[in-house]
């Protein structure tokens, strides 16, 4: 049996808590998650360096007075691994206070255009671009790790793994002048207080967890990791990390069944979802349970998903749309709606730029006759008890379970043993559950704090600068970037890389189930620069035929010197026209899934994401 868990889990307070739970009763390893085609590099450099998946740091943007962003677009995402209410005018305030921000993408991005200054990299080359940064540190003697200069440890290997990147040997592979990067961290570490961030542009790619380590060694070793303006750690109402040190490295403790990639925070690589359901033999997945997720959407090589899906015994959906997965479900269990359930953000106050808590009534009762995500896992939990329990005893235990065991009783007790429940305690609050219920717009914790040294979960005690995992993928880079590089087959028969983008008024895909968000003009086209353009023959609104290893797909083309020569950019999350199955979407632009061109195979190597951004594609006219 696999197990596929949707993003939408995460801002769900019932299918965390029992959800969760539930999945673990299964006792299956093939676990899988959106995680995996989106944040895992993220956690796997908080893992290696800081000693836990959630140690992730975040951008201090209140206070900061130069932002370095990368691979991001937090005017279109609202902040992502930094949640950031309002980001536009945060993002302003930091030019208002004489301070400024830079972009680093192979797209002018709506964030780009309220930049001080945007510069175009090539797709995939990041991990380049960083280890000619942190080069230069070292070559004008610019290296400092502030207060927590006790607490690092590899520090002089990292001047020798960056030697071989200075700023020249780099430029023409990025994109990026020699000039313009010792710019940047001459900029950078001329502010006072600084902070690189880095989101899903640079993590979708074959060197995803490399350069999420990368960014997190440039903050660290300009004296900006845990200090305020720079990259901090939250101090959430309800801690899911806690002080305890984790018993072990939760990364590659076991693999996939054919090929081989790693588990990671207990998970799987979707990537290997299909091969592990169309591949004989023992461990052969014959079963899913998808929990709020539409995979045959959203992951690499969705036909082949699909052709996977087709061969299953049997798929279980708890989701209240029927989507391009659920579809294929034997059985659907539909939850209430967000309105009908009430919430708190377990796992996204671990990521906001402030301090904060909030509990969320219901704004409606839930219709008569449905169950809870509670309600839900904990009737499976009891129908799927092992057989060694009686009928009796498994009764007693659910009635027992349901009546005591609430979410309320579970945010009640975690906040009890959180930092704010006494007296006196970090900013002076006195919080509990019963009060925050209360208040309906919640309870400002405050600004981020410092929370190294105590805060560091590796074995040691220390910041782990230069991970052995980190430090072996660096051949793997020289292997794919040599320091002699012939760029004379890059641009034959018109080859392009793919990179995807985010659309404002559908809220990373969420929205496509509505009529009016998706009406309007055709916003699922394929971007490119008029210089490519001009080279095919085409002009705008033509249809063109992009093509990959894995497939191909037609669509309009709009024209642009907002993305760099040599790229090409397909949005995310459309190509309900094969099932019209979403809402009204018939009446609409269903638009083509780009996840047909997305490679399978095509992953970082460490974490086993998958590279959605910088996948080779062809380009013909129709």
């Amino acid at each position: 049996m696999g197990v596929y868990q949707g993003n939408p889990t995460v801002h769900n307070l019932d299918a965390m808590i029992f959800g969760v739970s539930f999945f673990r009763q299964l006792k299956t390893k093939n676990r899988y998650s959106a995680t995996s085609v989106d944040q895992l590099p993220h956690h796997l450099a908080a893992i290696l360096m800081f000693g836990h998946a959630l140690r992730l740091p975040i951008p201090d943007i209140d206070h900061t007075d130069y932002m370095l962003i990368m691979g991001a677009n937090p005017v279109v995402s609202n902040g992502s691994i930094m949640t950031a209410p309002n980001v536009k005018n945060r993002l302003k305030a930091i030019q208002a206070r004489g301070g400024k921000f830079i972009t680093i993408d192979p797209r002018f991005t709506e964030t780009s255009k309220i930049a001080d200054r945007h510069l175009f990299i090539r797709p995939g080359t990041d991990a380049l671009l960083l280890l000619a940064m942190l080069n230069t540190l070292f070559a004008k003697d610019l290296v400092t790790c502030g207060h927590l200069h006790e607490y690092v440890e590899q520090l002089d290997e990292i001047s020798v793994l960056v030697k071989d990147y200075p700023p020249e040997a780099v430029a023409e592979e990025t994109g990026i002048s020699a000039d313009e990067i010792k710019l940047l961290v001459k900029e950078f570490c001329a502010a006072e207080k600084s902070v690189l961030y880095a989101r899903i542009g640079v993590s979708l790619h074959e060197f995803g967890s490399l350069v999420n380590w990368l960014v997190n060694l440039f903050n660290t070793l300009t004296g900006n990791l845990d200090t305020e303006g720079g990259a901090m750690f939250t101090t959430p109402a309800i801690d899911m990390i806690g002080r305890k040190k984790p018993s072990s490295i939760k990364h590659a403790r076991y693999h996939t069944r054919v090929s081989q990639y790693p588990e990671t925070i207990s998970e799987f690589p979707v990537a290997a979802l299909a091969e592990e359901i169309l591949t004989p033999g023992k461990g052969q997945i014959k079963a899913m349970i998808i929990a709020a997720g539409n995979p045959l959407l959203s992951t690499p090589n969705n036909d082949q998903l699909e052709k996977a899906f087709k061969g299953l015994e049997f798929v279980l959906s708890v989701d209240f749309y029927i989507n391009e997965t659920s579809r294929h479900a034997d059985i659907i269990l539909p939850p209430p709606s967000p309105l009908e359930r009430a919430h708190y953000d377990l796992v996204f106050n671990h990521l906001a730029v402030r301090n904060y808590a909030r509990y969320s009534h219901a704004l409606f009762e839930k219709a008569e006759g449905s169950l809870s995500e509670a309600e839900i896992y904990q009737e499976l939990a009891y129908l799927m008890a092992p057989d060694g329990i009686t009928e009796k005893a498994k009764a007693w235990a659910k009635l027992k379970f349901m009546k005591t065991f609430k979410a309320e009783g579970f945010l009640a007790k975690g906040i009890k043993k959180g930092p704010y429940a006494q007296p006196k305690s970090q900013n002076n609050r006195d919080l509990s559950f019963k009060q925050l219920a209360k208040l309906e717009h919640g309870m400002d914790l405050g600004p981020l704090q410092p929370r190294f040294p105590e805060g560091i979960l590796t074995e040691n005690g220390k910041i782990q600068l230069a991970p052995k995992e980190f430090v072996a993928d660096l051949a793997r880079l020289q292997l794919k970037f040599p320091t002699k590089v012939d760029d004379s087959t890059a641009r034959q028969k018109h080859s392009f890389l793919l990179i995807g983008r985010r659309d404002p008024r559908t809220c990373n895909s969420w929205l496509h189930n509505s009529y009016r968000m998706v009406k309007g003009k055709n916003r699922c086209t394929a971007l490119i620069h008029p210089e490519d353009a001009t080279a095919l023959g085409i002009t705008p609104g033509q249809a063109v035929k992009v093509t990959s290893r894995v497939g191909a797909l037609e669509l309009a083309v709009a024209i642009s010197d907002e993305i760099m020569p040599g790229v090409i950019s397909i949005p995310h999350g459309w190509g309900h026209g094969k099932t019209n199955t979403r809402l009204d979407i018939a009446n609409s632009h269903a638009g083509v899934s780009v996840n047909q061109l997305t490679d399978e195979k095509l992953v970082d190597a460490l974490s086993g994401n998958a590279a959605l951004n910088g996948v080779p594609v062809e380009v013909t006219v129709i």
